[in-house]
C-alpha cells in the first residue's frame, strides 16, 4: 500500500453510531459479571465475552472504562461470567443499570469460588484474573478459567441489532 494512502487511511476518523450500527450485524452472547467483596454482591451485564486461548484456559471480556461496578470487582481479583438464557432478558436489564444492589430479591446459587451463580444460566465460568489491558475506552480483562459448568438444555441469550433473541438451531443436511 502506498505510504500517502497509508497516512490517509491511519486518520481516519469512524462515526461511533455508524460504527454501533454496522458491528451491530454481528450477534453476540448476553452474560452477567459477578463477583462478591466483604459480603456485598457485585455485577455487572457484558456482550463482550469470548474464549481467548485453550492452554492455557483463558476467557475475556471488555468492560467500560466508566464502569464502578468493574472497578470493585477487579479489586477482588476474581469473577464469574454467567451466560444468560434466552428467557433471562429482564436480568441482563437488572445488571445493565447502575444501581447499588443489582440483586434485590434475587435468588442465586454460589459457585465452587463463592461467587454469586444466576439461576437458570446456560453456563458459568469461574476465574481468577490474569490480566487486565488498558484499550480505547474499555479495558480488555482476562481471567484464568478456574471451574466451570454448563447446563444440559437451554438456549443462550443473543443481541443483535439492538435486540435481544434467542438462538435458533439451524439443521445440517
Amino acid at each position: 500500500m502506498d505510504e500517502c494512502v497509508s497516512a490517509v487511511l491511519d486518520r481516519r476518523i469512524i462515526d461511533p453510531a455508524r460504527f454501533r450500527q454496522v458491528l451491530g450485524a454481528y450477534p453476540t452472547g448476553v452474560c452477567v459479571v459477578t463477583s462478591e467483596s466483604n459480603g456485598v454482591r457485585l455485577g455487572l451485564a457484558v456482550g463482550s465475552f469470548t474464549a481467548i486461548s485453550l492452554q492455557p484456559a483463558l476467557v475475556g471480556f471488555f468492560p467500560d472504562k466508566g464502569s464502578t461496578t468493574w472497578r470493585k470487582i477487579a479489586e477482588t481479583g476474581r469473577f464469574c461470567v454467567n451466560v444468560l438464557a434466552a428467557d433471562q432478558t429482564d436480568l441482563c436489564r437488572r445488571f445493565a443499570t447502575r444501581a447499588d444492589d443489582k440483586y434485590g430479591d434475587l435468588v442465586h446459587g454460589e459457585s465452587p469460588a463463592g461467587l454469586p451463580l444466576i439461576d437458570g444460566a446456560v453456563a458459568w465460568i469461574d476465574c481468577r484474573i490474569h490480566d487486565v489491558v488498558d484499550i480505547g475506552d474499555h479495558f480488555l480483562a482476562v481471567g484464568e478459567v478456574l471451574d466451570l459448568q454448563s447446563a444440559e438444555s437451554g438456549e443462550p441469550l443473543i443481541f443483535l441489532r439492538g435486540a435481544y433473541h434467542g438462538a435458533v438451531p439451524i439443521a445440517v443436511s
